[in-house]
């Protein structure tokens, strides 16, 4: 049964989180105006060498190293060294303190490349297709620090390997989001603070956290670290391709709180008091916003007033933590944040120079622990904590994760997005199969169906086993969405014929599954007086998994939909690119039956008509 699920995950997120773990998701929504760096020409960059250039389309062999295939336009920027063109690191024009950085990426086959913040911090890109445990050296790994000095063997150090290897096939896009702070330093130009990645999200992972640079990785254009410098893409060990490459610059002064008083009231105030009739509990000055006052009653409000100090002209945005209360943001005589519940935010426009400042917690719920929180973020500012660092309230839950090696199958409930549909769907007979090769994979008993896989990490049941639980687990991995759960075999009365979108007419009834030596599952159903055997397994070496349906007393006119995406290329007889070029699909047995590639609905399908077996892998 596919149930549509609500947002109802995010709302227990909320529930169980506090402002600092709330103030994470700061990286994907930025105050900062995100830029597109334009990929018609190189001007862009500064002295490009000729093994860059920009292409319309770029695609790999699997058996060519070092090798990509372009077809002319403009959006793609490559690296294509030869023996003709030596291959030089790009760097360019502009210079950058702290910064998002968001873009695709591919690699040629046995490739390696890198980014540089600043010229002089190296988060590195690499073929790592199939590595089983990630290094320094493998991609989305931070690389080593560099010492000639120190004994052999151990002149690379302070490198950071990703948490997981997560990275696709060469030819496939990759998605990278790094955010990075630079260092810091004082009016003589004295070191006073590390830079530090802040998060780096490879693939939709995070492989990265608060990792502090205590210098220069090896190959930096200088040991000498600076408060901006260049982005530099690696240029001189191998063919690498870019696109969609997104610029967020965070390179403006913080507003500054100063003047801070507090006044202390006592009771409940579910709406905004008279003030001057009210006596107060306590008075003072403080130089943070907190709740962290001493005798404080069960019930109060605190009333904060202050000089607000903006640099920047432009839109600032507020988030207030108040549990078990109300709060809100006045700046001048705008209410930046209304009195609100819960975790209030909002936006205001504000102009240079100092303003009157106000905040108010109230909190009226005597069983709840008082934790007042405040972040801002503007133009040119990243979001950041003006207040106490508040990190989560109530008992810390330690993840429940499962490895593939510890349970290979584990039934659950799955939620997962799919087309854009909002809420998704949630499976509720999952099967979730893993591998040690780090290939994963969900299959949906109620349809028959392979709807996603997934690379890295097997699953994270802490939804499912944590107090009550709600029965479902996610994957820790990366994730590619295949299909949405309808049944992957349907009698069509020609191949243009509209896919069912449920089992009605079908006589679709599950048998299970049955494990064979290795724990693996081959899954049994019959639909259309069919029986069904369908065995999924992984690839040699963890390149994908490959899929084989068996057909007893076949009906006439039976397809199975083996792929679906936004576009479906062909690149050679029986392999396919799919989905903007995500995952590979290779046929390897249709019995003589010729594929059809049709459209439906704004999309693109590849249909297989079929009598007794099928055979075709995934590979991403």
């Amino acid at each position: 049964m596919v149930q549509k699920i609500s947002s109802r995950l995010i709302d227990s997120l909320k529930r169980e989180c506090g402002l600092l773990l709330l103030f994470c998701i700061f990286l994907s929504q930025g105050a900062a105006a995100q830029t597109a760096m334009p990929l018609n020409d190189l001007s862009a960059f500064r002295d490009p060498a000729k093994s860059w250039q920009i292409a319309g389309g770029v695609e790999a062999d699997l058996s060519k190293p070092n090798k990509l295939s372009l077809s002319p336009g403009t959006g793609i920027l490559v690296n294509q060294p030869d023996k003709r063109n030596k291959g030089k690191d790009l760097f360019t024009q502009f210079e950058h303190s702290d910064l998002d950085l968001e873009l695709d990426f591919m690699m040629a086959p046995g490739s390696n490349s890198g980014i540089y913040l600043q010229g002089l911090y190296e988060v590195q890109l690499a073929d790592s297709w199939g590595v089983k445990v990630p290094t320094p050296a493998n991609n989305g790994g931070i690389y080593e620090r560099w010492d000639d000095s120190r004994p052999k063997g151990q002149q690379g150090y302070q490198g950071y390997a990703p948490r997981q290897n997560v990275s696709k096939a060469p030819g496939l896009w990759q998605h990278l989001k790094i955010s990075f702070q630079a260092p810091r330093f004082d009016a003589n130009g004295r070191k006073t603070e590390n830079a530090r990645l802040l998060q780096v999200v490879l693939n939709g992972v995070l492989i990265h956290e608060n990792v502090e640079l205590l210098g220069a990785t090896r190959g930096a254009i200088s040991i000498e670290e600076r408060a901006t410098g260049p982005l530099r893409f690696q240029g001189d060990h191998g063919p690498v391709a870019f696109r969609n490459i997104k610029i967020s610059n965070y390179d403006k002064p913080r507003p500054e709180l100063t003047d801070l008083r507090y006044t202390v009231y006592e009771g409940a105030y579910e709406t905004e008091p008279q003030y001057d009739s009210l006596p107060p509990e306590a008075e003072g000055s403080s130089v943070v916003l907190t709740s962290n006052l001493s005798d404080l009653p069960k019930k109060f409000l605190i009333r904060y007033r202050g000089t607000l100090k903006i640099q920047e002209p432009g839109e600032y945005r507020f988030r207030m933590q108040v549990p078990g209360g109300a709060g809100y943001v006045k700046v001048g005589d705008q209410y930046a944040i209304r009195l609100s519940r819960w975790n209030p935010g909002g936006s205001i426009n504000l102009p240079a120079g100092e303003m009157p400042f106000e905040l108010v917690y109230s909190k009226y719920v005597d069983w709840d622990a008082p934790a007042l929180g405040l972040s801002v973020a503007g133009p040119g500012i990243r979001e950041y904590i003006i207040s106490d660092e508040v990190t989560s309230r109530g008992t810390p839950v330690d993840p429940i994760l499962v490895a593939a090696s510890d349970i290979p199958v584990l039934r659950s409930f799955m939620d997962i997005p799919m087309n854009g549909k909002e809420g998704g769907y949630r499976i509720t007979h999952a099967v979730n199969v893993g591998s040690e090769e780090q290939v994963h994979y969900t299959y949906d008993l109620d349809h028959g169906s392979l709807v996603q896989v997934w690379r890295g990490g097997f699953l994270d049941a802490t939804p499912m086993w944590h107090d009550r639980g709600d029965g479902s687990s996610r994957p820790t991995g990366s994730v590619q969405q295949l299909a949405a759960p309808v049944l992957s075999l349907a009698r069509l009365s020609s191949p243009q014929a509209a896919w069912v979108s449920d089992t009605t007419g079908s006589g679709f009834r599950s048998r299970g599954y049955v494990l064979n030596d290795s724990g693996l599952p081959t899954f049994h159903y019959q639909a259309w007086g069919t029986t069904v055997q369908d065995a999924i397994r992984p690839l040699e070496k963890g390149q994908g998994l490959r899929r084989e349906l068996q057909l007893q007393n076949a009906a006439d006119g039976l397809w199975v939909k083996i792929a679906e995406g936004t576009s479906i290329e062909q690149q050679e007889k029986g392999k396919y690119l799919i989905d903007g070029q995500t995952y590979y699909l290779q046929l390897e047995d249709a019995a003589g039956a010729k594929p059809q590639l049709r459209s439906s609905a704004g999309r693109q399908e590849l249909l297989v008509p079929v009598r007794n077996k099928l055979v075709y892998s995934i590979i991403f």
